[in-house]
């Protein structure tokens, strides 16, 4: 993608340029799926969600904070399926396979939060060590 969400200006910057058209088929494709309209939503205030998101999640994940893992869980469910939408082109066509492969390269790392979130919540908190009673001398 020629936009990585880095920059925000007063009409959201590039990132919207790029984000709006597909966010709107989304939108459009995701309410004729459920049978109700979606509300419509700011493109200034999506781009900041998730330039947020990403820039906070990363740097909680970098020190270790599984809080920082469900950021970026959410970081990535919100704009996997919005910006690599390979189901809306033909398998012909030379953007399938580009946008197939960031897709599931988001789906791998999806995968791996959940594998360090899961080793996480595996890791026994620090335990309380009982102390052996002293045997009492006569």
């Amino acid at each position: 993608m020629c936009c990585r969400f880095n920059e925000f200006g007063v009409d959201g910057g590039p990132a919207a340029k790029e984000l709006v058209p597909k966010f709107n088929i989304f939108k459009r494709n995701l309410s004729s799926k459920l049978g109700v309209a979606l509300p419509n939503i700011d493109p200034r205030q999506l781009v900041a969600t998730v330039i947020t998101s990403k820039a906070l999640g990363g740097i909680l994940f970098v020190f270790g904070s599984s809080f920082g893992a469900y950021i970026l869980l959410f970081y990535l469910a919100l704009v996997t399926p919005i910006l690599y939408d390979f189901y809306n082109y033909s398998s012909e066509k030379d953007a399938f396979g580009a946008l197939l492969n960031d897709f599931l390269q988001n789906v791998a790392l999806f995968g791996a939060l959940l594998f360090f979130i899961g080793m996480k919540n595996s890791i026994p908190k620090r335990q309380i060590k009982k102390k052996a009673p002293k045997s009492k001398t006569v």
